[in-house]
């Protein structure tokens, strides 16, 4: 495969991961926003602002973290584009899907919108879809990186 279609396949394996994890993270957040609610025993579905990061970390940063997660977001898809390996793109893509949300909710709504949260047995954070694509998708970029077999192009 050529130079300007392998940069082709894998523009079009990011973008459109990126566009399917974005849409379907903000579908659902839309629900939350305009005031579904769901308890349970171990799981309620509610609706939280997060003002930081993961278990709200840095909120102190206050506006300036959506910038410095934007910039940094940014990065790792401009280094996902130069070293143009293919099998990158899906987990990259589903990564940068589920930040780009998150980023998204901090311009729109002041917060990420999170809404899962774990209440059995102990007390868990409360997260979003994007938040479970971007650890499934670390976890992938893992075992691609120790793996390196699994990396062929």
């Amino acid at each position: 495969m050529n130079n300007n279609n392998k940069m082709l396949r894998l523009s079009a394996i990011l973008l459109f991961s990126l566009a399917g994890v974005f849409i379907i993270d903000q579908n659902i957040k839309s629900l939350f926003v305009e005031g579904f609610r769901y308890y349970t025993e171990c799981i309620d579905l509610i609706l939280v602002y997060n003002k930081g990061v993961a278990f709200s970390m840095f909120a102190f940063l206050n506006e300036y973290l959506k910038y410095i997660q934007l910039l940094l977001v940014s990065g790792v898809l401009a280094y996902v584009l130069y070293l143009k390996k293919l099998c990158y793109a899906l987990p990259v893509g589903i990564l940068l899907g589920g930040a780009f949300s998150n980023i998204y909710d901090r311009f729109i709504h002041g917060g990420v919108v999170d809404m899962v949260y774990w209440h059995c047995g102990f007390d868990f954070a409360v997260f979003n879809f994007a938040d479970v694509m971007i650890d499934f998708a670390v976890l992938w970029l893992l075992i691609l990186n120790f793996k390196p077999n699994l990396c062929k192009n």
